[in-house]
This record gives structure tokens, C-alpha cells and sequence, in this order.
């Protein structure tokens, strides 16, 4: 069962950015389309971004497009989230999970198991 381990959050002014990291266990990450999702508090579960297996294709929400990029590297099983130009609607705990449907965007089913997530919070 792969798991995952995200870190990289903190604190942040308005406009700020941080990197976000997510270390993912097992040998076959190389074959799955990797995702970054965030919760905010009273709020569902959403997704930010999504990333091929390969690294070739990428797609976000339409509130992070311009802001944040999501790039990863199979060598080192992690997946990244650059996130610039940070805002107060930005915070939440993000998240990072495989799915194995990127064919099916924005319809992407995500793997059962989910790591602890890494809180944003960012000040205005």
C-alpha cells in the first residue's frame, strides 16, 4: 500500500510563497499521475492540482492557475507544489495522493489512503 508524507507548510504573509513536498512510498510512482488537494476548515475536500506519470501534463483549479506549480520527481518518489503569490483563501491543509485515472480529469478517483496533510496558513 503506498503511503504518503507531505511537509513544506507554514506560516505566510499575503504574497509569499512556499514549497510544499510529498514523499510517497513503494516502487510503482512512477506509474501513476500524482495530485495535490486542499481542506479548508468547514470546507470539502478540493483538488489543486494534478501531475502525469511522466511529468509531461499538468492541470489546476482555475483560482491557483498562474500561482502555483506542481512538478515531481520519480527518481526521489516526491511530488512538489510551488506555491507564489500566496492568499488567505489559500489556507487549508493540502494534501497529496496517486490517482490512477488522469484520463478521466477533473473526475480523478484518488487512492484510499491519505498522509496527514501539511497545514498553509497565510495572513493578510
Amino acid at each position: 500500500q503506498v503511503q504518503f508524507v507531505e511537509s513544506g507548510g507554514g506560516l505566510v504573509q499575503s504574497g509569499g510563497s512556499l514549497r510544499l513536498s510529498c514523499a510517497a512510498s513503494g516502487s510503482t510512482f512512477s506509474t501513476y499521475a500524482m495530485t495535490w488537494y486542499r481542506q479548508a476548515p468547514g470546507k470539502e475536500r478540493e483538488l489543486v492540482a494534478v501531475i502525469s506519470s511522466t511529468g509531461g501534463s499538468t492541470n489546476y483549479t482555475e483560482s491557483v492557475k498562474g500561482r502555483f506549480t506542481i512538478s515531481r520527481n520519480n527518481s526521489k518518489n516526491t511530488v512538489y507544489l510551488q506555491m507564489n503569490s500566496l492568499k488567505p483563501e489559500d489556507t487549508a491543509v493540502y494534501y497529496c495522493n496517486a490517482v490512477s485515472n488522469y484520463h478521466m480529469y477533473p473526475r480523478l478517483v484518488p487512492f484510499r489512503s491519505w498522509g496527514r496533510g501539511t497545514q498553509v496558513a497565510v495572513s493578510s
